[in-house]
């Protein structure tokens, strides 16, 4: 049985503070062989029904800064995506594995790939708001080719709360993520903000071939929901296995 609750917020030291806007949580339903290659023992894949997701999710990340500093400028604000799926360690802190994380700032991505190990890309990206859609383009300045380009709508302004046990909850409300530190040590960190307020939506792909690195060619979304965003207070890596409150 996997521990699914939503955390209480940690009383360790935290790292810093970002707000999370305009995110589209696009996901495809994949086979978990499809995916397995790619995720580091000892993470299992975690499922819903059977089956594995991968999801695109574009946003806006401002408000950047460490809790000791007041945002700086131009790197505490740009665009980002993320290509990512889910996963648990022995049924404990189920999470996210970023398979890549495409981002507007070059300073951004040398200190997130150098300070949690992540697989940052510098990429060209833009954001355009336009009454009930959003317009999300970026491709990577090292390799163009890599690219996405998405209209997400949204049908109606009614917000919900994701009902635990539901897709919707399955995969929005992740609170961990995991990565390889520099000596190939299993990592996570954790975050903490409110629930996401979820509006339905949905999605036109005009292209995307984020998920070719990784072996697959994806079109349509089979789920899509858009959040307004969140606060979010972000805590410092710590060894994979290390449970602490």
């Amino acid at each position: 049985m996997i521990d699914r609750q939503r955390p209480h917020k940690p009383t360790r030291p935290l790292a810093g503070f970002q707000r999370w806007r305009r995110l589209s949580f696009l996901h495809w339903r994949v086979p978990v062989d499809a995916l397995r290659q790619w995720i580091p023992e000892p993470l299992t894949i975690d499922t819903y029904d059977g089956t594995a997701w991968l999801g695109i999710i574009p946003f806006e990340m401002e408000g950047i800064r460490p809790w000791w500093s007041p945002p700086l400028p131009y790197i505490s604000a740009f665009p980002e995506t993320n290509l990512r799926t889910y996963v648990h360690l022995d049924g404990k802190d189920p999470g996210v594995w970023f398979f890549s994380l495409e981002a507007s700032r070059l300073l951004a991505v040398q200190l997130a790939r150098w300070g949690w190990g992540l697989n940052y890309r510098w990429a060209k990206m833009s954001v355009v708001k336009q009454d009930e859609s959003v317009l999300y383009q970026s491709h990577r300045f090292m390799d163009p080719e890599v690219q996405i380009r998405v209209t997400t709508r949204i049908p109606s302004p009614e917000i919900q709360l994701a009902t635990w046990g539901s897709l919707e909850y399955f995969l929005c409300e992740r609170y961990w993520l995991y990565t390889r530190g520099a000596k190939g040590k299993l990592l996570k960190g954790q975050v903490f903000h409110e629930p996401y307020p979820l509006i339905q939506a949905t999605a036109e792909v005009h292209s995307q071939t984020i998920t070719n690195q990784i072996g697959l060619s994806l079109n349509a979304p089979h789920h899509v929901l858009f959040s307004p965003g969140v606060e979010v207070t972000v805590y410092p890596l710590q060894p994979a296995e290390t449970v602490t409150p």
